[in-house]
């Protein structure tokens, strides 16, 4: 009989606070047992692994390397076991409570109001809370749960679940193209009538490039500016100007024709790097569960690719 297959994973929780207070008595008090328990359980795991796992005097109980080597081991098992504990626990457990979520001002408008009502009928239960800002906040300072962000991810504290990948368009309403011509060239950008979103960084750069070729940012001297999106949707619908928007945004008008694509054999975007849209969540081994189904939910919403990008 092999005695290692004896080891319970009480043995293996009594061994790491052993190993943490490096003191049978401290842990005897807070497990509520005797110290000679706690002693007999180490020399038990001792007998079964055929390894001395603590050095003993009457000052001190430090761990061997033996000791060492297997506190890395232990502790994944147990933390491996605590998430297994978990997962069938939520399985018999509705979501419920305070969900507070924030996300960019017209996004959330646009792809996450909209569904909140089958995200209700679902769970019954949540309670949600909807902040929209385009500012970047950090979420363990502001008591936000899940973040919907549209950017470069590159915070490893906080892990994010991707939607997709933004994609940028120039386009114009067919009035303004009947009164000032179409855009055959980037070049001619400074030429036109151009619509400007403007955030706290600043008024977007417009970047053009060809296909495999390098990012070239054109200057232009925006007409209107604003940091509101849809005030410029709104005068780009009536005729004012081009815009550069992406595509959740505008998709639905050059579906539908109310504004037309410029420049269809180049690329466009506001950054050189990748603008992802994401979930954003602390970098926790075992997310909530109030948030996995959200993004589960808002995962499948979206398909892949977006709705949006179809």
């Amino acid at each position: 009989m092999n005695l290692a297959n004896s080891i319970d994973i009480r043995t293996l929780r009594f061994f790491i606070s052993v190993y943490n207070a490096q003191n049978f008595s401290i842990v005897a008090r807070k497990e509520d047992v005797s110290a000679s328990m706690i002693s007999r359980t180490i020399q038990q795991l001792e007998d079964a692994l055929g390894q001395q796992l603590f050095y003993r005097n009457t000052r001190a109980i430090t761990p061997t390397e033996s000791g060492k080597l297997f506190f890395e081991y232990a502790k994944k098992i147990t933390e491996q076991f605590d998430e297994a504990q978990k997962a069938l626990q939520d399985k018999t457990i509705e979501p419920s409570g305070l969900v507070r979520i924030n996300a960019p001002v017209f996004f959330g408008q646009r792809h996450i109001a909209p569904w909140l009502t089958g995200l209700s009928e679902l769970y019954p239960k949540l309670q949600i809370e909807l902040i929209q800002t385009d500012e970047f906040i950090d979420p363990l300072r502001e008591s936000t749960d899940l973040i919907f962000r549209i950017g470069t991810l590159t915070d490893s504290s906080f892990h994010a679940r991707i939607f997709g990948t933004q994609k940028y368009h120039l386009a114009a309403s067919p009035k303004y193209l009947s009164k000032y011509g179409t855009l055959k060239d980037p070049k001619e950008l400074h030429d036109h009538k151009c619509l400007v979103y403007k955030g706290f960084e600043g008024p977007n750069r417009w970047l053009v490039k060809e296909t495999n070729g390098e990012w070239i940012h054109y200057p232009i001297n925006p007409l209107l500016s604003s940091n509101n999106a849809e005030s410029l949707m709104a005068a780009a619908l009536n005729g004012m100007g081009i815009v550069l928007f992406p595509d959740w945004l505008i998709g639905e008008a050059l579906k539908n024709g109310e504004l037309i694509k410029l420049l269809p054999d180049y690329e466009t975007s506001i950054k050189p790097q990748p603008q992802h849209i994401a979930a954003i969540y602390p970098n926790v081994r075992h997310p909530p569960l109030n948030i996995r189904v959200i993004i589960d939910y808002f995962a499948e919403v979206y398909g892949s690719p977006p709705y949006w990008q179809e």
